[in-house]
């Protein structure tokens, strides 16, 4: 946890700076992002809300995201980091949608992927960022930690393309 928690100081300030908020999806990072986030005092001025969407029943239940929405989207892919990062953002009235999904380890999942595995999506007025990594590792804890620290990367990195 003490490894993510600068970029989650720095992403604290800069939404704190603008007065934005941010909704939180993640599902193997199991919580460190959220968790990250709400480690920084001060963190209800911009946290609105964090789910951990790791079963179809919490996508459903939590984000409210039905089977039909799913039409040609798999869990653990860059479309469907985007559904959840935009549904974050829109679901909590959020500035920021933030999203993470993948395969943890330490095996992959049963859609192909190795562990290790992770798409991560931004979503903000105007702004749509999703990317995939993959650390070529099968520890799980080291994945949930790199997956946790890459969201947390890329949002600060498009909050300061948008803050200049």
């Amino acid at each position: 946890m003490e490894t993510l928690l600068p970029a989650a100081e720095r992403i604290a300030r800069l939404l704190k700076a603008s007065g934005q908020t941010l909704a939180v999806s993640e599902s193997s990072a199991g919580g460190l992002i959220s968790a990250a986030l709400l480690s920084v005092p001060g963190a209800s001025a911009y946290f609105r809300a964090g789910a951990v969407v790791y079963t179809r029943s919490a996508r459903v239940g939590l984000m409210g995201i039905e089977d039909e929405a799913m039409h040609g989207i798999r869990s653990s892919s860059e479309p469907y980091a985007l559904l959840l990062a935009r549904t974050a953002r829109t679901r909590f009235r959020a500035d920021w949608g933030l999203a993470e999904t993948g395969a943890s380890g330490p095996d992959g999942n049963r859609y192909g992927d190795p562990a290790g595995h992770a798409c991560v999506a931004v979503a903000a007025d105007g702004i749509e960022q999703v990317t995939t990594l993959r650390t070529g590792s099968a520890d799980r804890l080291a994945n949930m930690r790199a997956f946790a620290a890459a969201a947390l990367g890329q949002l600060e990195e498009a909050l300061r393309a948008r803050t200049g």
